[in-house]
């Protein structure tokens, strides 16, 4: 049964943690029922060959038999060959079941948050994303690894007491009931790891999202004078998370030490009682052999049934935090009205912000938050009164709107890929390593049938559409900087790159997919004078005809817009041009000003690029 990491994972039981386990094992129960019979069969030959070496013994050794012996013990080798074999394909099998249960988890787990969307933020921290991520998907299939043991060692457990009655009924009760009472000696401490893995569950995540606030946000507070400050309350979090680590291990050291030590005196036991029944003459000496080899094969089902119970118990903690997320619902779509068929005012009466159809518009305010609110009731990330034409967003079904106004974030992530792929949806060859030419690699190419031509004109059509949307945004200088052009990969959030080049980057994928309304805040604050103005102009032209609505407060592209609204507490106090609002409104005329001598481009990169 072959695992494909992108085949349909199912719809999961989210009813919790040990339904969602049972699912699965459901998922994959040929491959779990394998998985099965092979730990089953492999622990039942262990107990084996005790069985063997006591006829070995008994009819071999004792009466000096040495074919009886050879045949005994050529019975062994081959046991012991076929068991090797089982024991490798009960492995292989298993780790089958691990890597389909966590191949299976990510895939469930995505989904759904790709489905939450911008309700994701809203409603679960990044920290737990992270930690569902890292930890959970990990625990959770390395939980599953002990079905397959598990189902082996129950078996393996009622074969040597079935054994164990052929030679000594008292024997066989004392084997018989001694695994159970070691299962409630240890329960207790299931339990308890159960507690106290949830709670140093939750303190991880909780740390998780601070380290990734920290890295976020570290240039302002070292600017601010407060990075020790945090750092302090940061190092006495993680002391507690160890300090409550600690308590998770003081658990399980218990569980190992009495899984360990428990079996070893059963051991002693079960052979000291044998030892005193062989001495009594009521049992042989090869029967005492078989004996002590069956305790000794019964300490491997022992502690799998122990290494089971430690793993699904912290199994079932890390499915209960995935159960909860996929238990996450977006806001309930209620729209019901279609959205205009033509391109229409967008209304946030709240401030008083009203965004006239093919218009570049731009907010300016001394306090970007209100700017940005003002941006997400317009785009429905809010609840609002906004209305689009004279219809309320609210009453509009959630796809029409994403599928005709973008809200392009500052922050937006960028994922790990060549250039191309960053700024667009696919990888499309450049002419060259290191070219600056962005033409098609096989423009010139001739083609011998119809639909190749429609696929090279297809293709030729996206690429033009991408190297449009590099050129609005000014990044062409990027793509000439980098040694393979747009085939150069980019890290993770784009970490190779400047501050103002990834902000030119986010703006050539924004402009690549030509929204009907594009909404975006401060585009251009990491430029240098030379390159704002530049995109600034591209910009205008590229959005031509369409509506456009900006937030800032940098002269150079407030000049550039059709109407400008000022905004005071997050209401519109003016409306005009720019060089208007300059001449009739004082705050205005002050703001800007201020903006102009205090904004220097975050990225002294930018000023050589």
């Amino acid at each position: 049964m072959r695992i494909d990491a992108y085949a349909d994972p199912g719809t999961p039981d989210r009813r919790g943690g040990w339904r969602y386990l049972a699912w699965l094992v459901r998922r994959q129960w040929p491959r779990c029922l394998a998985g099965a019979v092979l730990a089953s069969v492999w622990m039942v030959l262990l107990a084996a060959t005790p069985y063997l070496m006591a006829r070995a013994v008994d009819h071999g050794l004792e009466p000096g038999d040495l074919g009886a012996l050879a045949g005994w013990t050529g019975a062994m080798v081959a046991v012991g060959g076929v068991n090797a074999w089982l024991g490798m394909m009960r492995h292989r099998t298993m780790t089958k079941v691990r890597m389909d249960a966590n191949f299976r988890t990510v895939k469930v787990v995505v989904a759904h948050a790709t489905r939450l969307g911008a309700a994701l933020r809203a409603q679960v921290g990044t920290g737990e994303v992270v930690t569902i991520g890292v930890g959970d998907v990990q625990t959770i299939s390395g939980s599953l690894t002990a079905v397959g043991p598990g189902v082996g060692a129950v078996a393996a457990y009622a074969t040597v007491g079935a054994l164990m009655l052929s030679v000594s009924t008292r024997l066989a009760l004392v084997v018989l009931l001694g695994v159970p009472l070691l299962a409630v000696a240890l329960g207790p401490l299931m339990g308890r790891l159960q507690g106290r893995e949830t709670e140093y569950r939750e303190r991880q995540s909780v740390l998780t999202a601070r380290i990734g606030d920290l890295a976020g946000g570290l240039r302002v507070l070292n600017g601010l004078g407060g990075k020790g400050l945090v750092a302090d309350a940061f190092r006495r979090d993680s002391g507690r998370l160890r300090e409550q680590g600690y308590r998770v291990g003081a658990v399980t050291s218990w569980i190992q030490a009495l899984g360990m030590g428990l079996p070893m005196l059963f051991l002693a036991l079960v052979t000291w009682m044998g030892a005193r029944l062989a001495a009594q003459g009521r049992i042989s000496v090869g029967e005492l052999v078989s004996v002590y080899g069956y305790v000794v094969a019964l300490g491997w089902p022992v502690a799998f049934l122990i290494e089971m119970g430690h793993q699904l118990s912290r199994g079932v903690v890390a499915a209960r935090r995935v159960v909860a997320f996929l238990r996450l619902e977006p806001a309930p779509d209620e729209g019901t009205r279609e959205a205009p068929a033509e391109p229409s005012a967008l209304h946030d009466p709240t401030s008083g912000v009203r965004i006239l159809p093919g218009r570049l518009t731009a907010l300016a305010t001394s306090r970007p938050s209100d700017a940005i609110e003002i941006l997400d009731r317009l785009g429905r990330y809010t609840p609002s009164d906004a209305t689009w034409g004279d219809i309320p967003l609210a009453d509009i079904p959630l796809p029409q709107i994403r599928s005709r106004i973008l809200i392009a974030d500052p922050e937006a992530d960028l994922f790990a890929g060549p250039l191309s792929n960053v700024i667009g949806d696919e990888e499309t060859p450049v002419r060259g390593a290191g070219s600056v030419d962005l033409r098609l690699r096989r423009v010139g190419a001739t083609s011998h049938n119809a639909a190749a031509d429609a696929e090279q004109r297809t293709g030729a059509d996206e690429w033009a559409k991408l190297t449009a949307a590099i050129h609005a945004a000014a990044a062409e200088d990027i793509v000439r900087a980098l040694p393979d052009g747009l085939e150069t990969p980019i890290e993770a959030q784009a970490r190779n790159l400047s501050g103002g080049q990834r902000q030119r980057v986010r703006l050539a994928r924004a402009l690549l997919t030509d929204p009907e309304v594009l909404l975006t805040a401060e585009p251009t604050s990491a430029l240098d004078a030379h390159t704002e103005a530049t995109v600034a102009d591209r910009l205008k032209r590229a959005r031509k005809g369409r509506t456009t609505v900006l937030a800032a407060t940098s002269p150079l592209l407030l000049d550039r817009a059709d109407v400008v609204h000022h905004l005071v507490d997050g209401k519109v106090a003016a409306t005009g041009t720019h060089r208007e609002l300059l001449d009739t409104e004082p705050g205005y005329r002050a703001l800007v000003a201020r903006d102009a001598d205090d904004g220097e481009p975050a990225e002294e990169g930018d000023r050589a690029r």
